[in-house]
């Protein structure tokens, strides 16, 4: 997917043609086609940033690119979207309050843990920082992170390209898990009592372990017998949470939707919608991330066109945190950062604060609900 700069206009017809084979189920090619002619939306934005195979970039091509057969891709394959890039202050209902600046060449993820202390994940470490943004402690790491989790008694569950690793609070190592399969890329960890859950964008499953990392089960595959459609993860984003309710909630960025599960896999319920508009999400594949509130609310984040909104534990759309005023680097550079994608990972804390990992500015933005 590309965008051409100077009239904000967007075209699409270039992702059909570098879709990865398997990304998406093989009748959905002929509905995504006319779904995007007719409302251009589901390609319109953040479509290529980082397909199945997972490319670090997509080509950029100027105004009036071809579509690969020498004929130019006409108006009906474009769209403007300047109109999305305002938001009407009356539906935003948070402010950035502080900043916490990591200090990392490289920003993967943020999670909170006790005493509302913020941990964040880059380059090969992770940093630990009180709830006013002064570090308290640091460790380092074997590789590169991608995401990781605290559980209320301090332990710190850090997942790798295809590994979980797990850390005391003083940040030792306590064990390491293989996750078997070659296509394995590891997006989100939640950990909830005596359960983690590991999401893998490659092989598009949520993993079940116990605390000592035994294999209890995998959540999410395709099953008609149990109205489960399965996972479509056209990009390396596949976001997880357990929340008060007790079921796992998961991220299905193809679908434009979040699916709630039982612990043994049985689909419960789901919500969202796709749609430019700020009640619904855009682009091949959004939400990327999402967190609970602790009245149970989700904060969900985009890429694309970057947003961070509201809605209620029912998934109705309620306002936003920050619409893609605030984000402008994400809009000039939609396919890259400093992490080879987009990071807008989130995470909240028992205030109700909205903590948001900006990977271009290597900072963890922190949002507070106005008065």
């Amino acid at each position: 997917m590309t965008q051409v700069r100077g009239d904000r206009t967007v075209g699409f017809e270039q992702h059909l043609m570098n879709k990865a084979p398997n990304s998406v189920e093989k009748s959905s090619r002929r509905q995504f086609l006319r779904r995007s002619v007719g409302g251009a939306s589901l390609f319109g934005l953040g479509g290529a940033s980082a397909l199945l195979s997972f490319p670090a970039q997509a080509e950029k091509p100027a105004a009036g690119a071809s579509s690969g057969g020498g004929r130019s891709l006409g108006k009906e394959f474009t769209y403007d979207v300047s109109k999305f890039y305002k938001t009407d202050p009356a539906l935003i209902h948070y402010a950035e309050s502080s900043k916490i600046a990591t200090g990392f060449k490289e920003l993967h993820a943020v999670a909170t843990g006790p005493e509302d202390r913020v941990y964040a994940a880059g380059d090969q470490a992770v940093r630990v920082f009180s709830k006013t943004g002064e570090r308290v402690s640091e460790f380092g790491l074997s590789e590169k992170p991608r995401c990781l989790a605290v559980a209320t008694a301090g332990n710190i569950f850090v997942g790798m390209k295809n590994r979980v690793e797990v850390f005391d609070a003083s940040g030792a190592r306590q064990a390491r898990w293989a996750v078997t399969g070659g296509d394995a890329v590891l997006t989100a960890v939640a950990v909830v009592e005596k359960d983690v859950f590991v999401a893998d964008a490659g092989n598009r499953v949520v993993l079940r372990y116990d605390l000592a990392g035994k294999l209890l089960g995998r959540i999410g595959k395709k099953d008609p017998e149990r109205h489960i459609l399965g996972f479509i993860v056209p990009s390396p984003y596949l976001d997880l949470n357990v929340g008060a309710d007790g079921l796992l909630w998961v991220v299905n960025p193809g679908r434009h939707r979040l699916e709630a599960y039982t612990f043994d896999g049985e689909i419960r319920n789901y919500w969202g919608e796709e749609s430019l508009g700020l009640k619904g999400f855009c682009g091949c594949c959004n939400p990327i991330h999402f967190a609970r509130l602790p009245d149970g609310r989700f904060v969900t984040s985009e890429k694309g066109l970057p947003r961070v909104k509201v809605y209620s534990a029912q998934g109705d759309f309620e306002g936003v945190v920050a619409g893609p005023e605030l984000f402008p680097n994400q809009i000039e550079n939609p396919n890259a950062n400093a992490t080879g994608g987009v990071c807008m990972d989130l995470a909240v804390d028992s205030a109700g604060r909205v903590l948001l990992a900006d990977a271009f500015l290597r900072e963890v933005r922190v949002f507070t609900r106005k008065k």
